[in-house]
């Protein structure tokens, strides 16, 4: 399956972020990319750094977005994952929404919630698994990463991609961050023995990265840092190597363990 994603600087405007969202849209298409990404909250922004608080969202505004990437994922047989902003029952969520073509939208509300997050959002309960053109992906978002546990529940569910939409920057140039986020992102892909890519914005200085590692901790492909850019790779389903097959068989074993109180 060919797989894309798309960092860009998110904005204060949904009007301006949709418009970038689609023509990063219509470029994927062009490249036969059948499941794009996009950061953590790429339509709204994210609190407070771009807006105020989860409160002041045009949520109208948001759902004429929702029905313009449907139209266009239906039109194009593409599926689409990006982030934003939810209300639900006068609660807010730091969400991801799936658009598949044909299909209702699908949802993943953040849970690792912590400072900013804390003052914006309640936390999720839903598992966010997906099934795409014969691929189980799972979807995660940016604190989570920090946490084994919100990577071995895909695990256990037996993911062969898993994605993680950050918006992780900083007001000057954080390399140092940057490749502590890279080196946790590298290590939940070889615990799990899973392909995992992550997206992030880019302004003012980004500190995560739009990569795509394998199951064994090997970049396949990684983005320039600061600059608007598409990542596309042709990801195949392969067999385990040697080494993925013993990472398999004993994290399989440890898990079997603890179930039976050994």
């Amino acid at each position: 399956m060919k797989i894309g994603a798309y960092q860009f600087a998110v904005t204060n405007d949904i009007k301006c972020n949709l418009e970038i969202v689609k023509k990063a849209i219509i470029r994927a298409v062009y490249e036969s990319v059948k499941l794009l990404v996009f950061p953590e909250c790429a339509l709204t922004g994210y609190p407070p750094r771009d807006i105020e608080n989860s409160s002041v969202v045009d949520y109208h505004e948001l759902e004429l977005a929702y029905e313009k990437l449907q139209n266009m994922a239906d039109e194009n047989a593409i599926h689409i994952i990006i982030g934003t902003i939810t209300c639900e029952d006068e609660k807010y969520y730091n969400s991801a929404i799936v658009f598949a073509p044909y299909k209702e939208k699908l949802f993943y509300h953040k849970r690792a919630l912590w400072g900013w997050d804390m003052d914006n959002f309640s936390v999720g309960n839903c598992n966010g698994i997906v099934d795409i053109d014969g691929w189980k992906i799972g979807v995660r978002i940016c604190f989570e990463v920090r946490f084994p546990e919100f990577f071995r529940e895909l695990y256990h569910e037996h993911t062969d991609l898993n994605i993680i939409l950050f918006y992780d920057v900083a007001d000057f140039d954080d390399i140092k961050r940057y490749e502590l986020i890279k080196s946790h992102i590298r290590t939940r892909a070889v615990e799990n023995v899973t392909y995992t890519l992550a997206v992030d914005t880019i302004s003012p200085y980004q500190t995560a990265p739009t990569i795509l590692y394998d199951r064994s901790g090997y970049s396949l492909t990684e983005l320039r840092r600061n600059e608007e850019s598409l990542l596309v790779y042709d990801l195949e389903k392969l067999q385990p190597d040697f080494g993925e097959k013993g990472r398999i068989e004993i994290s399989d074993w440890v898990m079997k363990k603890r179930f039976n109180g050994e």
